[in-house]
């Protein structure tokens, strides 16, 4: 079965995750369900001419004061019988643009380079649905890649109401450019139904999403969710067609890379059965480490190993 959440001032939340927010809508284990996301405030909306999907406009009439984090998820979802201490493994079956606009900016004491950049700068860029290419301002072409930059469960009930803009142990703004359609999120269980929710659609993204934001753009994702109650994790990993993904998460870059290194070490030790000086071996010669974000206030990591080496 497959269900369809849209997106509206009822289904969606400005800028949080929270255990306490109620399901709108619950799923068995092993269904389906097709996901509207939208992306900006007012000051995003494109000129003239540009596709502007309506439910974005009623969100924000809706909005009553300042967001409490810029992202719009939708959600959240329910999985029946989900505990904490569970897996949710949520197959990332298919992502689709939804408009024909997205738009990139930055602002003053934000991103990688916070003092280079003293003034407010927004590009609003068309984008070609049939060649999948965003319009950059000066002619050039951008090849697009759609993912979710936030896809997340539930934070522990004890931590109240998170930001959308950090990133932790219940996944959120990961910016992870590997999660396309075709790949695999394994997100810890927290709360009861585990809550799923997702948003900040991303059209296209470089590695670091250096000056804060990517291509950001509405997306639908269909997705399907798996309770596994046989997997036990502390942080999110992910799986593509043909790698292992293991990822870090923290204020400092190198404390990042040391927990996405060993979360891969530990994956290989189980996996292969060999022991953890071989799976440190093996991810110096044959893994690779590489920089999801740096703009988060949490910063990630994430370390990709084929799936092929995973054999004695």
């Amino acid at each position: 079965m497959t269900h369809r959440l849209t997106a509206s001032p009822e289904t969606c939340r400005w800028g949080y995750v929270d255990a306490a927010v109620p399901p709108v809508l619950t799923v068995r284990s092993g269904e389906r369900v097709t996901i509207e996301t939208v992306s900006g405030g007012p000051d995003a909306l494109p000129p003239e001419g540009f596709d502007v999907p309506p439910e974005l406009r009623a969100i924000h009439a809706a909005e009553a004061g300042l967001p409490f984090g810029p992202h719009i998820l939708t959600g959240p979802v329910a999985i029946a019988g989900a505990q904490p201490g569970d897996v949710l493994e949520v197959r990332i079956l298919d992502v689709a643009l939804r408009q024909d606009w997205g738009f990139n900016r930055h602002r003053p004491l934000a991103g990688t380079l916070p003092d280079d950049f003293p003034a407010f700068h927004h590009m609003n860029l068309p984008l070609d649905r049939e060649r999948m290419t965003a319009r950059m301002p000066w002619g050039l072409d951008i090849p697009l890649s759609p993912f979710f930059g936030v896809m997340a469960v539930a934070p522990p009930p004890a931590w109240g109401r998170c930001t959308s803009i950090i990133p932790r142990a219940f996944g959120g703004n990961l910016d992870n450019k590997e999660l396309t359609a075709g790949t695999t999120l394994y997100l810890p269980v927290f709360t009861e139904g585990a809550l799923f929710s997702c948003g900040d659609g991303h059209g296209a993204q470089g590695d670091g999403e250096v000056n804060v934001t990517a291509i950001e753009t509405a997306l639908s994702g269909t997705f399907e969710f798996v309770l596994r109650k046989d997997l036990a994790l502390t942080v999110p990993q992910a799986e593509t067609p043909t790698h292992v993904i293991t990822m870090g998460l923290d204020p400092d870059l190198d404390r990042c890379a040391e927990r996405a290194l060993r979360e891969m070490i530990a994956l290989v030790v189980a996996r292969v059965g060999i022991t953890r000086d071989e799976a440190y071996a093996l991810c110096s010669i044959a893994a690779d480490l590489r920089v999801t974000q740096t703009v988060n206030q949490h910063k990630g990591v994430h370390c990709m190993l084929r799936k092929d080496f995973l054999v004695r």
